[in-house]
């Protein structure tokens, strides 16, 4: 199963969210398990037409999804898959 990571600043929304191991052979199907573990998370990191929200960043290993807008990604077991929230404001 891949292994996921966030940002702490994530907790700030879903206080129970850790990092852990989550099944799933896409990203699609990472988000979902995760949305089904932490009610309301997708939405947050999925805009209403299922894209990538521009202020996200998903990593598999060191390399940026290439899927923003179907989240197709394909995922091994051993991934380690990163969900980053960037932080803007002046």
């Amino acid at each position: 199963m891949p292994e996921v990571a966030f940002t702490r600043h994530l907790l700030r929304f879903f206080p129970t969210l850790q990092d852990s191991a989550v099944p799933g052979a896409t990203v699609r199907e990472v988000l979902d398990e995760l949305d089904r573990r932490y009610p309301g998370f997708a939405s947050y990191i999925i805009d209403e037409t299922g894209r990538l929200r521009r202020h996200v960043n998903i990593f598999i290993g060191e390399e940026p999804i290439r899927d923003r807008l179907r989240l197709s990604d394909p995922l091994a077991p051993t991934d380690k898959l990163f969900i980053l929230q960037a932080l803007s404001g002046g």
